[in-house]
């Protein structure tokens, strides 16, 4: 069993306590990215082309004989049309809506990768590998007092989150927050921004309280997934927990 600090909202270690036997689990990088996978696949949305895109044209080829190409071409002019070959053509072999873009995964393996992803948040190494900013001090993952899930105002979570030592990582995703390279700033996700802190907890205030915070997410324990502890299938994030929603992890997962 490995021992961690309970921190208070005024960031002093009120006690120590024993995590969970599910925070020992063998680190499996494959499967947590198999699951990962597997999870962004199933939230595809199915998209195709026109069925009739390039197909618009009142076309005909000019047979052999005449020392040009038979491809297709407008009855109203002599350009090229129709073929997938020339410009203005149609796809050769176009995405289709009825392909299916699901995946599945064993109930075991599903349950294994987050089990293993919990376990790597306490790894000091793997977290700061993934680029996040803390005290080395501190323990990971961030145990806190009830107290934390009842600030009802967004100052009261930052003097906390800046008396334990982690509130850097919050300022490294507002300053990393960057304009998408490609086709996606016309598509409606203009922006990039990173991923920050992980709160674990039940209660609501917080939920309300944390969700402007750049590159925060809030859940609760029966719905952790493997987005929520491995974003981009890369375990090691600087993950608060609760300590009441600790034990639900302990007893649930």
């Amino acid at each position: 069993m490995v021992k961690v600090n309970v921190y208070g909202i005024d960031g002093s270690v009120s006690e120590k306590i024993d995590l969970p036997a599910v925070f020992d689990t063998e680190y499996r990088p494959d499967i947590i990215k198999k699951s990962f996978n597997v999870m962004r696949s199933n939230k595809r949305q199915p998209y195709g082309s026109d069925p009739f895109a390039g197909k618009r044209h009142a076309t005909a080829s000019v047979g052999k004989g005449r020392g040009s190409s038979r491809v297709p071409r407008l009855t109203q002019g002599t350009k090229a049309a129709l073929a997938p070959c020339v410009v203005g053509g149609r796809r050769a072999h176009p995405p289709k809506v009825a392909r299916d873009w699901k995946e599945k995964i064993n109930k075991k393996e599903k349950v294994k990768a987050i089990k293993s992803a919990l376990a790597a948040t306490r790894d000091k190494s793997m977290v700061s590998n993934r680029g996040h900013i803390f005290d080395g001090k501190i323990t990971l993952p961030v145990i806190v007092d009830d107290k934390f899930g009842n600030c009802k105002k967004t100052k009261e979570v930052i003097e906390t989150l800046e008396k334990i030592g982690i509130y850097d990582d919050i300022l490294r995703a507002t300053n990393g927050t960057h304009i998408r390279a490609g086709r996606g700033k016309m598509r409606g996700r203009k922006y990039k921004t990173p991923k920050s802190i992980l709160i674990v907890s039940t209660k609501e205030k917080i939920h309300k309280s944390s969700r402007n915070l750049t590159g925060i997410d809030i859940v609760e324990p029966k719905n952790l997934n493997i987005e929520h502890l491995a974003p981009g299938g890369t375990a090691g994030r600087l993950t608060i927990i609760t300590k009441s929603d600790l034990e639900k992890i302990g007893g649930g997962v």
